[in-house]
């Protein structure tokens, strides 16, 4: 038990919970192994650009901001819009077709 929570999904051989540092070094070295027999290199990967990644993509699929600022623990909307809303020509075409449908 940590600090009054127990029952972790992700633990490591001591019954500790998994850190972001655990990750980190996880995703590191499984990119140096790929990289290795690869010609094509992976980028870096870390639990942030997966954090970023899953919410990029529910921004994509039009998920209510404030939905979404929920799920990411953002305390503020604003830090929510300006890093997941992002317009594009393309966007803003295909939501004034479907205004019109």
């Amino acid at each position: 038990m940590i600090d009054g929570y127990k029952d972790f999904v992700f633990i490591d051989q001591k019954g500790y919970p998994m850190t972001g540092a655990y990750y980190t070094s996880t995703f590191g070295n499984l990119v140096k192994k790929y990289n290795k027999s690869h010609e094509v290199a992976l980028p870096n990967i870390t639990p942030h650009i997966l954090r970023h990644t899953f919410c990029t993509r529910l921004a994509n699929k039009n998920m209510n901001p404030k939905s979404l600022q929920y799920i990411m623990g953002h305390s503020n909307i604003n830090i929510t819009l300006n890093l997941y809303a992002h317009a594009s020509l393309d966007g803003v075409k295909a939501e004034m077709v479907s205004l019109i449908a």
